[in-house]
Order: structure tokens, then C-alpha cells, then sequence
């Protein structure tokens, strides 16, 4: 705002004493002080509130606006309420210095004017800042994108002082404005995607409010009708693939222009989200593709020339043909008539992508297709050096779960559950058939545990971990009193330890040796505490098929 426009409000109380042709400065903020120095709180472009405390006598006042000029403040506005009259001195200095002065009626408080310029100021940015997101929305849908979410969110900072980032359903960060500081830390971004989760699956219009310490953030959703399946309203269908823009203020008390403002910029940002879903066309027909060769059997070599097109969309420049690793999900929801599939789909999407990336490409170098109820990721992974097989490379399913848990758990909100299932890397077309069903097989696994979102990978299937979810309830429940209840009350009714014995003999082969240095006891005591368990058991720890027996009770416990 221009300081003339402080005259023309009568309401402000203030009257000109000097700087008339001054009159055309810009007006960006407004700050009260009675110090004597008070440059380092000031930026330049503010009127400056004081009280005259800072004056003791006549000389004061020279340094004083040599200060202010300095600092580039557009003018001072001086109270009348403690010496009446605005000293001649005053009026002289900032004549000398070209810097316009105001009197602030003594029936004027300062927190009115304050009020009034903020108001004005952030008005006029507003309308700044609308006109030019409206101008960079036209640009973004009728051409390529100019710059991407970024851009918006630098808009934001320098228009509008509002620290701001996109982030996914799991909390990556997507975008951040470059002016926007150090990026958040990677838990306070799982944090805030969790409490949108949460807030947007009880159905409340957002924006959402978290508090986190001494700062409050205001969360909005960006959604787009294009990824809502035809005909639903259920927010199920989109809840776990929808971003979100992070606004680092409350704007639980903004004004309705400010609100339509941030909903435009969400506007403008899931407009760059439905271009990088259109991306995503070639990459999933391929999926689709490479998925129904597999499924129907067909010839290596057929499905060998169909990834020998995928490498180079998936993996541009390569050059040398990649591993694969296949990955399997599946969104599953109490009542309720939503289609898994695409769900699934969208989510895997977005939660294959490394968590310490940023932007919204990363994730373009996998292909996800859908089958029924379940997604299908085919993975592409670099070449294996010939220095390992690639047992320990590509996706792990336990770094996966640990990244996306804690904000889908609350997502699904009670009533819905997310299973994944992680195959091993595979280098050739024979082993795509089998690595698909080593994650479906491994996904069954992860759906026999509790929990609302649970993973597991291709180590866990060469063990008993492969068979023991399968068991019914009942069954396991009875052969595990069977063998260890026994040793339970016993240990209940002596204060022993034979349950901590067995399981350590166990682990030990065996060895009584081993055993008993690692419970720190004599061989003689050991052999004691193992000859009660056989006792109480009616068992024989020397018999392998006894030995497994205990073993695989202790694990269904």
C-alpha cells in the first residue's frame, strides 16, 4: 500500500508534519518501537510506530532517524500521547533526511493502525499472488508445466511469508519452496501425512490443524476427480494416493479470500499430479502386458522381448538389461463396495520410491498393473555387480514396511488393511513367473500377522515362517499349551526358568557346552532344568522331531 492511503482513512487518526512529497512509498509492514536502536528488526519498506520513549532531550533525534533512513523504513509515525506536541527536533531531522513524519492522535491506539496496514498489505499480496497462480494454472493446462510444484510454493514464501511443502500419503516430500529453510525432518513429514490421513478419513473438510511443539500447521488436501474411480464417493478410493500441501501457519482464523487462495494452489498442484499420472500410461500398459505373459504361461522368450522394450521407458540410458524384482499389494476394506485393484495400484505407486528422494519423478522407473484385487509392481533394478548374487539388493520388504506404516496405519482408520509381499531379484524372463508368485506367497504371509499394514520379503520364505501363519487359530493355540503350559506353571509355581532354558538350548544346537556358558550355569544344573522339561513334557530333547516340536510352539506364542 502507498503511504498516501494513510490519510485517506480517518479512523487511523494521523496527521502529516512533514514528507509531503514522499507520499508515493510503499507500505510492506508496519512495526511499533521504543528503542533507541532498533535497526536489527528492521527489513526496510515499514511505518514505524513509537512513543517517543527513546527521546530524553533534544539530540536524540538526529541519530535516531539516521537509523531508520539506514534501515530504509518509508516513514515514522510519532504518539502524541506522552509529550503532546511532536518535539520540533523530530520534525526537523526527518525533514533533513527526506523521511515523511505522521502524528498518531493520542485517542488512537497503535494496535489500530498495526491492524489496518497488516490488513491492507497482505491483501494486496493476496491479490498479487492469485493473479499470478491463476496465470501459471493457465500456463500449466494448456502447455508443459512451468517449473512444477516448486514454483507455486516459492510464490507462496516470498508473496505471502508462508513456509510450505507437498508431500505423499507416506510423507515424502514432493515439493518444498527452495526459500522455505532447512527441508522437514523425515518424521515430521510422516507425522502430518498421518494426521491427514486420519482427519480425512473422518470425513472433516479440510484444512486439517496439527500442533507439533511451538508450531502449528494447517494441511490441505489436493485432489483430483480424475483419479476417483467413476461413480464412487467413497474417499476410501483415494485416501491413500492423495497428496497433501503443508502450510506452516493456522489458518483456522484466515480469511475466506486467503482460503481460496491456498485451495487454487492445491488446484495448481494436482494439476502437475494428474500430468505425472498421464506419464504413467506407457509404464503400466507395460506392466500389464509383462503380467498377463507371465500369468498365461507364455514362452520365455516372449516375455524376454517384451522387458528387452520395458528397460529402456523404465531405465533410460542403461544400456545393459536389469534385474527385476517383483512387488504385490493389496488394500483390503470392511463393507463397503471399492475395488482393490486400483487402490492398490496408486498406492504402490507412490510408496515404491526412495523415501529420501525428493520431486515427482522419481517413481517413474517402476510399472504397476492390476489384477482383481491385487497390484503388481515390476521393478526394475541397475545391473548386479559380479561381486554378489543380489541376495541383499533391491527392494527390502522390512525397510518398505518401516517407511509407510505409521502414516497408513492411520489412513485405514480401523477398517481397512494394506499387505505387501517383496519377491527376490530375478535377472531373466524364466524367473518371472516365479517371482511373481514368491510375492504373492510372501504378501499371504504378511496378511496372517496383525496389524493394519504388514510386509514380508523372500528371506522369510525359506523357513517355518512360510507355514505357520497357515495354521488355524485352534490348532495352534492347542498344540502350544500342549507342550508349554506344563513348563509355564511350573516355572509360575517354583519362580524357575525352564521356558528361558528351553529356548536357549535351542538355540544353542543342542550344545550343552554352549548352553550353559550362555546362561551362565553349570553343566550339571543344565542337564537338571532339561531333565524336568522332558519330565513335565513326556519328550525327548535328543530327537530332532522333538526338538521341532518345541521350536515351532516357542515361535506360536
Amino acid at each position: 500500500m502507498r503511504l498516501r492511503a494513510l490519510l485517506d482513512t480517518d479512523a487511523l487518526g494521523l496527521r502529516l508534519l512533514g514528507g509531503e512529497d514522499e507520499l508515493d512509498r510503499t507500505v510492506r509492514g508496519v512495526m511499533t518501537t521504543d528503542l533507541r536502536d532498533p535497526s536489527r528488526y528492521l527489513s526496510g519498506g515499514e511505518l514505524v510506530l513509537t512513543g517517543l520513549a527513546w527521546r530524553r532531550d533534544a539530540a536524540d533525534s538526529e541519530p535516531f532517524i539516521r537509523i531508520l533512513v539506514a534501515a530504509g523504513v518509508a516513514a515514522l509515525a510519532a504518539g502524541e500521547a506522552e509529550l503532546g506536541n511532536i518535539p520540533d527536533d523530530l520534525v526537523v531531522a526527518c525533514a533533513r533526511h527526506r523521511l515523511p513524519l505522521f502524528a498518531v492522535n493520542e485517542s488512537v491506539a497503535f494496535a489500530t493502525i498495526t491492524e489496518h496496514v497488516v490488513r491492507q498489505v497482505s491483501g494486496e499480496r493476496a491479490g498479487d499472488l492469485a493473479a499470478v497462480v491463476d496465470r501459471h494454472r493457465r500456463m500449466m493446462t494448456s502447455g508443459p508445466a512451468g517449473g512444477g510444484p516448486d514454483v507455486v510454493l516459492d510464490l507462496l514464501r516470498t508473496d505471502l511469508d508462508l513456509r510450505a511443502w507437498v508431500l505423499s500419503p507416506t510423507g515424502r516430500l514432493v515439493a518444498g519452496s527452495k526459500s522455505a529453510g532447512p527441508a522437514l525432518p523425515a518424521e515430521v513429514c510422516a507425522e502430518l501425512a498421518a494426521a491427514h490421513l486420519a482427519a480425512t478419513r473422518t470425513g472433516r473438510r479440510g484444512p486439517h490443524r496439527l500442533t507439533r511443539g511451538a508450531t502449528t500447521y494447517s494441511l490441505f488436501p489436493v485432489r483430483s476427480s480424475g483419479r476417483l474411480p467413476q461413480g464412487s464417493r467413497d474417499v476410501r478410493a483415494t485416501v491413500l494416493s492423495d497428496w497433501l500441501l503443508a502450510v506452516e501457519a493456522d489458518a483456522g482464523d484466515w480469511p475466506d479470500e486467503r482460503l481460496d487462495l491456498l485451495q487454487g494452489v492445491t488446484q495448481l498442484i494436482s494439476v502437475e499430479r494428474d500430468r505425472r499420472d498421464a506419464a504413467r500410461t506407457v509404464r503400466r500398459r507395460l506392466a500389464q502386458e509383462v503380467l498377463e505373459l507371465v500369468q498365461t504361461g507364455a514362452a520365455p522368450a516372449e516375455i524376454a522381448a517384451r522387458l528387452r522394450v520395458a528397460a529402456p521407458v523404465l531405465l533410460p540410458g542403461l544400456g545393459a538389461a536389469p534385474h527385476w524384482q517383483v512387488v504385490v499389494a493389496r488394500a483390503d476394506w470392511e463393507g463397503g463396495d471399492i475395488e482393490g485393484g486400483p487402490v492398490a495400484q496408486s498406492l504402490l505407486e507412490e510408496i515404491l520410491v526412495d523415501p529420501l528422494a525428493t520431486g515427482p519423478e522419481p517413481s517413474d522407473r517402476i510399472a504397476v498393473a492390476h489384477s482383481g484385487d491385487e497390484a503388481i509392481a515390476l521393478v526394475p533394478l541397475p545391473a548386479l555387480s559380479a561381486e554378489h548374487d543380489g541376495s541383499e539388493s533391491g527392494i527390502l520388504a522390512d525397510a518398505l514396511l518401516a517407511v509407510v506404516r505409521d502414516p497408513l496405519s492411520a489412513g485405514l482408520d480401523g477398517d481397512g488393511r494394506v499387505t505387501l509381499g517383496v519377491s527376490a531379484p530375478v535377472h531373466s524372463a524364466e524367473g518371472l513367473h516365479g517371482a511373481l508368485e514368491e510375492a504373492r506367497h510372501a504378501r499371504r504371509v504378511a496378511a496372517a500377522r496383525p496389524g493394519r499394514v504388514c510386509a514380508a520379503g523372500h528371506q522369510e520364505l525359506a523357513s517355518h515362517v512360510l507355514l505357520l501363519p497357515f495354521v488355524p487359530d485352534d490348532v495352534r493355540r492347542a498344540f502350544t499349551a500342549r507342550l508349554l503350559d506344563p513348563l509355564r506353571d511350573y516355572d509360575r509355581r517354583h519362580r524357575a526358568e525352564l521356558i528361558p532354558t528351553l529356548e536357549a538350548f535351542l538355540e544353542s544346537d543342542g550344545s550343552w557346552t554352549r548352553c550353559a556358558a550362555r546362561l551362565h550355569l553349570h553343566v550339571n544344573t543344565l542337564r537338571y532344568r532339561v531333565g524336568r522339561i522332558e519330565q513335565l513334557t513326556s519328550r525327548d530333547l535328543s530327537r530332532l522331531e522333538d526338538k521341532l516340536d518345541f521350536f515351532l510352539a516357542l515361535r506360536m506364542s
